[in-house]
């Protein structure tokens, strides 16, 4: 799951067998002793867009625990529900510095990042009427706390846990068994 070594494989979030957790990597191997992974494996479901939308979030830890949570807002987009649960898992982790694996299935907020385009429009200031500015000045300023990478996973595929966050955030866009931080 996040947190685990997902470099080699292309679809994210290795599967497990029914009743086990993925396998957490210990380190990167640095010689100055870095800290083990974690990971955060988001979603999100818009009822319409804009309309009723949902995100959900799985936060692994290095001991291999996790964390499971989302919510929703009455009027609102898939991008911007996308973004708000990157944020939300972000807020979520407490140790700073740490290099952080987010899996996600948005095109929109991975290459946004991955590909430099938030960079570009923070120095521009936005310019050409950018939508989510307020959302992605807040992932920016967080992002600053830790070494991220996005990793691309097919969403609505055999992906355990993105289909986990996929039912976390239509569950929260549909009003149905919430779960609150």
């Amino acid at each position: 799951g996040p947190g685990c070594d997902a470099a080699n494989e292309p679809e994210g979030l290795p599967e497990t067998r029914a009743g086990t957790r993925p396998a957490v990597a210990a380190s990167h191997g640095s010689r100055s002793g870095a800290r083990p992974d974690q990971g955060l494996a988001v979603d999100a479901a818009c009822s319409g867009n804009p309309g009723p939308g949902g995100w959900g979030c799985l936060l692994r830890f290095e001991d291999g625990s996790q964390r499971e949570f989302g919510a929703a807002e009455a009027n609102t987009t898939n991008n911007r529900m996308e973004l708000m649960a990157v944020i939300a898992g972000l807020k979520a982790i407490k140790k700073e510095g740490i290099p952080i694996r987010i899996f996600s299935d948005s095109k929109y907020v991975v290459q946004a990042v991955e590909q430099g385009w938030l960079l570009k429009w923070m120095k521009t200031g936005f310019a050409g009427g950018k939508k989510n500015q307020d959302l992605w000045r807040e992932y920016f300023s967080l992002s600053k706390k830790f070494q991220i990478q996005f990793i691309w996973v097919k969403g609505h595929a055999d992906n355990t846990f993105n289909n986990l966050c996929d039912q976390l955030a239509t569950a929260a866009a549909n009003g149905k068994n919430l779960l609150v931080d």
